[in-house]
This record gives structure tokens, sequence and C-alpha cells, in this order.
């Protein structure tokens, strides 16, 4: 349970999935972020919502993310768009953990819900409409 003021005192850096990457529509609410670059996460596995991926903390041959390093008032606002729940974390739509990438431990947004009947992307990365076909499965 860390605000996101917090939050940036223990880590100030976040590693995206979806639909924040650069050149995707909820981009925006990084803007003023510094880009530090893409990494593959091997412990993460992505799934394909339709509008947008979910992470669950599953093994993959590596999924691709976007480190940005934030301040306390833009991981604010990525909280209010994962719906992440400080208090209650399980109670909201996506948790943030910390997670070790290669430019150092960022936080990653971990979805909530079951994702029973939701197609696996295990490697490679989500693209608004379709995953890359070869990370299905």
């Amino acid at each position: 349970m860390h605000t996101p003021a917090l939050a940036v005192t223990r880590t100030p850096l976040v590693a995206v999935y979806g639909t924040l990457k650069r050149g995707l529509r909820n981009h925006h609410w990084l803007e003023g972020a510094d880009y530090l670059g893409s990494d593959w996460l091997t412990s993460a596995t992505l799934y394909d919502l339709g509008p947008c991926p979910g992470a669950k903390p599953e093994p993959s041959r590596g999924v691709e993310v976007e480190v940005f390093r934030v301040d306390a008032r833009l991981l604010a606002g990525l909280d209010r768009l994962e719906d992440y729940r400080v208090r209650r974390p399980a109670a909201g739509l996506y948790d943030r953990v910390i997670h070790p990438t290669s430019y150092g431990a960022a936080w990653l947004y971990l979805y909530n819900p079951d994702v029973t009947g939701c197609p696996a992307i295990r490697e490679g990365g989500w693209w608004p409409g379709h995953a890359d076909p070869r990370s299905l499965g």
C-alpha cells in the first residue's frame, strides 16, 4: 500500500505494456515523464482483454514493456486511470507492484480480475485490435 508520493520515493520508475505505450491512446497520461527505453519481462504474461491488455504474474518467454521515470503527480494520474486503490489494492481493476527491469525496480500494474477465456500473450507485445499473432498461446 503506497500513496503516489511515497511510491516515487521507493522507485520513480513505471513499466507500461498497453495503451500507455508511446503512440497509443493513453500515452498522454505520461506527458512529462522521461522515457528510459524498452525491456522484456519474463515473469509477467499479458492477456488480451480487447480494448487493453492486463498483466498477470506468470512466467512468459518475454513480454515487451516501456519504462518511464515519473513523479508523484504522474503516478497519481496512472493510479486513477488503472483504478488502483491504495487502501484496498485487490478491490481495484489493477494492483501496482514493484517489478525488476533492466533500468531498475519499476512499478507494474497487474490486472486483478479473472482472465479465463482471454488470449494469453507470452511473448512479444500487445497492440490495439490484436496481439502479435506469434505470441498467442
